[in-house]
């Protein structure tokens, strides 16, 4: 789509403005008794919120604003098998049809000296030519507590037609021979079975041929930026079988274990980029760690411009770009409100950096210590906190808490994590602009009529605007009434122990509703009733 572009009297404008902060500011600290430390001051332009900013007229809607049924999907063929030496093909070119599983739980958290897998990643990134040439590290450990016979793999990139290429495969440095890849799913026959408590080390060397990125997708390249989510394989859960869902058009259906992650980075000298953690240098490469999350993400471009500040402890950058400056520097600030409120309210922020993201989508997505919120968000903006960047983008940081600190079945009980993550944005608006509380009702739920159950699987749906008005919207009203039913002291003290208690783990509905008991005695059997299609 076409940018706006700020016109030069407006970013000059900009620029004395920012001029005159400056000097203000260092006349307060000369002014300042020689004993107190200096103050502290974000490195981005000021921003205070204008009451009078006008509200973006038009609330979000999910992308197509569809109320009919989209067409099923139908995959890419798989992506044929090619290296740099000579792989034996696959043991058969198609796998059983996938049966859904019961959600992932763990029923406690898991044991104090279990060990996470953790991922090592070389990755060399041609931006101009679209292209990565990637060697991968995995260190499995079997937590499951049963003998496995063979590890199942999510490979996204293959679900695009020629964008995966596997080159190597090795399992404890011996060439496997035997495995099968079809759509999204590697699964790998151990020569041994994995026996309970062991663990083995996976070797792949692949490359990806980008696809170019649809219109409302965020996987691949487009004119100015590239998008690495759900980039590299990774072990999906196992809960009596491997946890990997067929795709859905209405919501995410990847399930994740927490991991380790450690992405080592070559690419070209002017790109800008955005990641999941904070750069390091490691030799010739840029290293970058990110501990107890379920998956790193990547966004480059050669046109990146960024803000900085801090909430606490927590660096948090907007990347945006030109002629977005004042929409980025709301949603930073926004960002610092929402990651402060949130650290209160559930539990501290999980990793050491977030990153906002620009992005041609449309909608907002989240991805551990990374989130993308779309162009026409930023284009929409006109001060304040009455619109669709700030509502969304707050509640895309609310699932760095309810997705990446506290996992869930995505496919099967999305309410976990979206019902949460949209009610989240309630709590946020209270503690910051509790002027604005009627106005999000109105603007962010009310206006789509929102029913159906809230426990509604992305299955269960029959058009996009249905599942979100059940899932997100309905699953807000009933969290306010939850909480207005139980106290809000007491719903407080509810949601510190559920994080803490599934932190870095997998919840349920089951463990939800168990934890709220556990804490509060409080009837709230017609809640369940009245939203719910099932008793927990």
């Amino acid at each position: 789509m076409n940018r706006r572009r700020q016109p030069h009297n407006l970013l000059r404008r900009d620029a004395l403005r920012a001029a005159s902060l400056i000097l203000l500011f260092s006349l307060l600290s000369s002014c300042a008794a020689p004993t107190q430390p200096a103050p502290q001051f974000p490195t981005f332009i000021l921003v205070t919120r204008d009451p009078n900013a006008s509200p973006t007229p038009t609330p979000f809607q999910p992308s197509g604003q569809m109320d009919t049924p989209v067409p099923s999907f139908t995959p890419a063929a798989p992506a044929s098998i090619t290296s740099t030496f000579t792989l034996p093909p696959p043991t058969s070119t198609s796998l059983p049809p996938t049966s859904i599983p019961a959600p992932v739980t763990t029923s406690a958290p898991p044991p104090a000296n279990s060990a996470r897998t953790n991922y090592i990643l070389y990755t060399t990134l041609d931006f101009d030519a679209h292209t990565l040439a990637v060697d991968e590290t995995i260190r499995y450990y079997n937590n499951t507590g049963t003998a496995l016979s063979n590890i199942v793999l999510s490979v996204q990139p293959n679900r695009y037609g020629g964008a995966f290429s596997l080159n190597s495969l090795s399992q404890d440095n011996v060439t496997l021979t035997t495995y099968t890849i079809s759509d999204q799913r590697l699964t790998l026959n151990l020569p041994q079975a994995l026996q309970p408590g062991g663990a083995t080390t996976l070797t792949l060397g692949f490359n990806l041929n980008l696809p170019a990125k649809s219109a409302s997708g965020l996987f691949g390249y487009d004119f100015n930026q590239v998008n690495l989510i759900d980039w590299y394989p990774f072990v999906v859960p196992y809960n009596n079988g491997w946890v990997l869902h067929d795709p859905s058009f209405f919501g995410e259906y990847l399930v994740y274990d927490s991991s380790d992650i450690e992405v080592n980075l070559k690419t070209d000298s002017d790109v800008v980029v955005a990641a999941s953690a904070p750069a390091e240098q490691n030799g010739d490469w840029t290293r970058y760690r990110l501990y107890g999350a379920r998956t790193f993400t990547l966004s480059a471009s050669d046109e990146f411009l960024v803000s900085e500040a801090t909430a606490g402890s927590v660096v948090i950058r907007s990347y945006y770009f030109d002629g977005y400056k004042s929409a980025a520097d709301g949603i930073l600030l926004a960002a610092t409100e929402a990651v402060s409120t949130y650290e209160a309210s559930f539990a501290p922020y999980p990793y050491q950096t977030l990153a906002v993201v620009q992005a041609d989508i449309h909608d907002g997505q989240e991805c551990d210590g990374l989130i993308f919120l779309a162009t026409d968000f930023y284009a929409q903006y006109n001060g304040g906190t009455r619109n669709n960047l700030t509502t969304i983008g707050v509640h895309e940081i609310a699932h760095q808490w309810w997705y990446g600190l506290v996992g869930n079945d995505q496919a099967l009980e999305p309410w976990l994590d979206e019902a949460l993550s949209t009610y989240s944005e309630r709590i946020f608006y209270e503690n910051n602009y509790p002027g604005n509380i009627s106005w999000w009702w109105q603007f962010r739920v009310d206006y789509f009529k929102p029913g159906g159950f809230v426990d509604s699987p992305v299955y269960g749906a029959s058009s996009q605007r249905s599942y979100v008005n059940a899932v997100y919207l309905n699953g807000a009203h009933f969290i306010d009434e939850l909480r207005e039913r139980v106290g809000y002291g007491n719903f407080a003290k509810f949601l510190k122990i559920y994080a803490a208690r599934y932190s870095r783990g997998h919840a349920t509905s089951a463990d939800f509703f168990a934890v709220l008991r556990e804490t509060i005695n409080v009837d709230f059997s017609d809640l369940l009733a009245k939203y719910f299609s099932t008793t927990y």
